[in-house]
């Protein structure tokens, strides 16, 4: 899980309005993707208050508060702002009650308005924090985008991860990280890559050097972000071991918790890489809709020899 992301960035992804613009959002941090509505809190039930999380006020806390006494409203606000919660927002243009201003420059906390609807400004927070507070890793290898199905091709190397790719990005399909690939658990079915800044589109080639995808091919030969559904791992052809030619159980390769589909691809001169990855992509679709080509051959070879 990473650090955090600022307040601030939050604001300008939403267009929220700060309020109390003494406050420096910048160095105010969201830690979790969960987001809180203080209804029991503001009845007056702080156990078990999720102080960490962003906190949203809708139409509802707004009506309730609107309806206490002054005196309970501010000893309720206080309560609430003095825990020092990330940043409280207030959804659907409703307007702050004078001692929320006051207790959130008090507390340091930010106050912001938008002038969404309450459930689906709550839904796209939590859905945009998930992306990018998830736990990430950094694998060596290569993300390619095949028929829509996200190919992570690994291996040692100098094994021609990057030229098979090439080879693909030829063939029309879209390059998304070579070398270094940046994987995100949004959930767990859920897996998303993406290349570094500092490497994103530029291709390493043995003996050429680097090139440049975007300028090369277009853009039309690149995407910024992709979810994993299947990884190939290319090793050497070994004489001395046995591989998988039916294909009809699947091995899984564990990433962040993630079972993701993983054939081992052995390359000898002549073998096409790029065709065998296009082949596993479309199987591996196949798959998911329903159909297995490896059960289909084992039922047609029982039949006959029944």
């Amino acid at each position: 899980m990473t650090e955090g992301i600022s307040i601030g960035e939050v604001a300008r992804h939403h267009r929220l309005r700060l309020i109390n613009e003494g406050v420096d959002i910048e160095r105010l941090t969201a830690t979790t993707p969960d987001i809180n509505r203080p209804a029991l809190p503001i009845a007056g039930f702080f156990e078990y208050f999720a102080e960490e999380r962003i906190q949203i006020i809708g139409i509802v806390e707004y009506t309730y508060l609107q309806g206490m006494g002054e005196e309970a409203r501010k000893d309720i606000l206080r309560r609430l702002f003095e825990r020092k919660v990330p940043c409280v927002i207030l959804c659907r243009g409703l307007e702050p009650f004078p001692e929320m201003v006051e207790y959130a420059d008090e507390f340091g906390v930010a106050l912001f308005q938008t002038e969404d609807n309450t459930s689906d400004f709550m839904s796209e927070v939590v859905r945009w924090l998930k992306v990018k507070l998830a736990p990430r890793v950094t694998m060596h290898g290569v993300l390619v985008d095949i028929y829509g199905e996200g190919v992570l091709i690994t291996g040692e190397s100098g094994v021609g991860k990057s030229e098979a790719a090439l080879e693909l990005i030829k063939r029309g399909h879209r390059l998304v990280a070579d070398d270094a690939v940046y994987i995100k658990r949004v959930s767990t079915q859920t897996l998303i890559g993406e290349g570094p800044d500092i490497l994103k589109y530029f291709l390493e080639l043995r003996g050429i050097g680097i090139i440049d995808v975007k300028q090369m091919f277009g853009v039309q030969a690149i995407k910024a972000t992709q979810n994993i559904d299947l990884v190939i791992k290319v090793e050497l052809w070994d004489n001395t071991r046995e591989y998988d030619r039916l294909g009809d159980t699947d091995e899984y390769i564990d990433i962040l918790g993630n079972k993701v589909i993983c054939h081992s691809v052995p390359i000898r001169p002549g073998r096409n890489l790029a065709v065998i990855c296009e082949s596993a992509a479309i199987n591996n679709r196949q798959k998911r809709l329903g159909y297995h080509a490896a059960k289909v051959f084992s039922e047609r070879v029982n039949a006959t020899l029944r």
